[in-house]
């Protein structure tokens, strides 16, 4: 028998038995590997779907696996550093709009995470649907802040008899907002200001986030919604 014959029957033999233990692996044991994969892929976001489909484990992840699977491969388009600069302002601007008009500067800043999402390759802001479901396999801990600021920006306005109520959602969805928005623009610095607050909360400081603010998005009230 020749030595590359002998080498083919051994590598058979490997395969054949592979195979074999992944068939030992119960049902449960392999649901229960996915469950920890999706888990730990998705973080937050896979809490937010089980209770979308009111507890059901199995329905929720079987829509975040088909998440995965059509959008897992996606490579997203590098921007030039003028590109990222003009976002940037952009975004600063709706900031400082809120004081003035909180209900512009949350539509605003919801159109641009939809151009800037489709400029780095996720499908388009014209299908929103499709478009957060894409930036939830790659931006999961994230993502919830678009939803939110997507949801603030499209409702009627109005809120509270004083209007306080509705201003105070929108200054608190923008701001969640704002960490999807930078990891997109430039996630390197989301990570290091991720990291950075982390430590600056467990030290007993502001939350992450809010020091790089304009001053006036702090203020008690906005002029109105």
């Amino acid at each position: 028998m020749s030595t590359g014959l002998i080498i083919a029957l051994i590598v058979i033999v490997i395969v054949a038995a592979a195979v074999a233990g992944a068939a030992a692996v119960s049902p449960r044991a392999r649901r229960a590997l996915g469950g920890r994969g999706l888990k730990s892929r998705f973080g937050p976001e896979y809490e937010r779907t089980v209770t979308r489909h009111d507890g059901d484990t199995k329905a929720a992840e079987r829509e975040l696996t088909a998440r995965l699977e059509k959008y897992g491969s996606l490579r997203k388009q590098p921007l030039e550093p003028a590109e990222r600069e003009r976002y940037s302002a952009r975004w600063t601007a709706a900031q400082e709009r809120f004081v003035d008009s909180p209900r512009d500067a949350v539509a605003e800043a919801d159109r641009l995470l939809a151009e800037l999402a489709g400029a780095l390759g996720f499908p388009d802001g014209g299908r929103y649907e499709e478009q957060l479901d894409a930036l939830s396999v790659h931006h999961a801990h994230h993502v919830h802040g678009y939803r939110r600021l997507h949801r603030v920006a499209q409702s009627p306005a109005g809120g509270a008899a004083d209007g306080r109520a509705g201003t105070e959602e929108m200054r608190a969805a923008l701001l969640e907002a704002r960490a999807l928005f930078e990891d997109l623009v430039e996630p390197a610095r989301r990570e290091a200001a991720d990291a950075a607050a982390d430590t600056h909360r467990g030290a007993g400081g502001r939350t992450e986030g809010q020091s790089r603010l304009p001053w006036g998005f702090h203020r008690q009230h906005a002029k109105g919604s």
